[in-house]
């Protein structure tokens, strides 16, 4: 190990010298993933007022951990520090246990400086198996293939034949230059869901600041949209992570037509795995994977508690928001796309 000495630091707005740095470090350190790139503190800040208080070790110039948290506040769900908002995965990545832990006991002092309710860091492994931890959520990743037929015959016979049903209605599937039309269709879907769905800003600035590591691809019929996501990709992965569908897109087999159809074309452009991201258990989306050939892996979301007692139970699956949800989804569209934005970013 190096005798220069381990320090933390800040990672401060408008420090572009240093957030390529830190994106560098993202890039090279296998720990790391899409959502911990600098580009989610500005989106945040930006967007829906949150405090980016991102945090990195190094020896010399040599960054060597990287920890990005957020302060989110609201007067309906608390106020607490989350790695990474909006994002299945943050946490700490580090390329040594001594960074490790020195981010962890930064990022705890800050926690209570703060005076947070809770600390929520996102990890794909247990990194402090001390703390409380939420078991809601589980990811699905597998390895994908070059050859799009290949990928087709991994998808398990029933999704398979979903897929081919909407080649057989005549699905056209094209990548668009931006997310203007997926997020029309996402907000619908989320709405029909009783979600409230993303400023459309937020949208528009993952285009401008991830540019070509942001793909908005539409499934259309006859020239008309019926599905869309917004993707991610980072190194040799491929990130559908925005998706959703019209009303009708279901008997058109447009779900499996999408998600095969962003898998055979990562495939062949060179990507090697496929990650659908985060879903709660007991959920449709957590089933639709499930059948699609994903295997569930739990996420480790480990809490710091602060000023709470226990794990804020802040999802859709808390019967007390029942209600909320059954009246959300019977708002009209223009009124959910209005008001949408304004909890959104409240929920991190």
């Amino acid at each position: 190990m190096s005798a220069i000495s381990l320090s933390c630091d800040w990672l401060r707005p408008g420090d572009a010298a240093t957030a390529r740095r830190w994106d560098d470090f993202v890039q090279a350190c296998p720990e790391a993933t899409f959502f911990h790139l600098s580009g989610w503190a500005e989106l945040g800040a930006r967007v829906y007022g949150h405090r980016p208080c991102w945090l990195y070790t190094q020896r010399g110039c040599e960054i060597t951990g990287v920890l990005p948290l957020s302060r989110v506040t609201s007067r309906l769900f608390g106020d607490s520090l989350v790695s990474t908002p909006f994002c299945v995965y943050g946490g700490v990545a580090a390329v040594d246990e001594a960074s490790r832990q020195l981010l962890i006991a930064r990022a705890c002092d800050l926690a209570q400086t703060l005076d947070v309710d809770v600390m929520e860091l996102r990890h794909r492994q247990p990194v402090r198996a001390d703390w409380p931890r939420k078991q809601l959520y589980a990811t699905f990743r597998k390895p994908i293939a070059a050859d799009a037929e290949a990928n087709l015959l991994s998808i398990p016979r029933k999704q398979r034949a979903e897929a081919r049903r909407g080649i057989k209605n005549g699905l056209q599937w094209a990548v668009d230059p931006d997310s203007r039309r997926a997020y029309d269709i996402y907000a619908e879907s989320v709405r029909n869901l009783g979600t409230p769905v993303f400023a459309r800003d937020h949208f528009r600035l993952l285009d401008e600041l991830f540019g070509d590591a942001v793909q908005s691809s539409v499934v259309e019929q006859n020239g008309r949209p019926q599905s869309a996501v917004v993707s991610f990709r980072f190194r040799d992965e491929i990130l559908p992570y925005y998706g959703g569908a019209l009303a009708g897109a279901r008997p058109l087999g447009a779900y499996a037509f999408l998600y095969y159809q962003v898998m055979a074309h990562a495939g062949e452009a060179g990507a090697r795995w496929f990650d659908f991201g985060r879903s709660k258990r007991g959920t449709g989306s957590y089933d639709f994977k499930r059948f699609f050939g994903f295997e569930p892996q739990p996420l480790h979301y480990e809490q710091y508690l602060v000023n709470s007692r226990a794990i804020p139970e802040v999802n859709p699956l808390n019967p007390k928001y029942r209600l909320f949800i059954a009246a959300w989804k019977r708002l009209p569209l223009a009124v959910a796309n209005r008001i949408g934005p304004l909890l959104a970013g409240s929920l991190g």
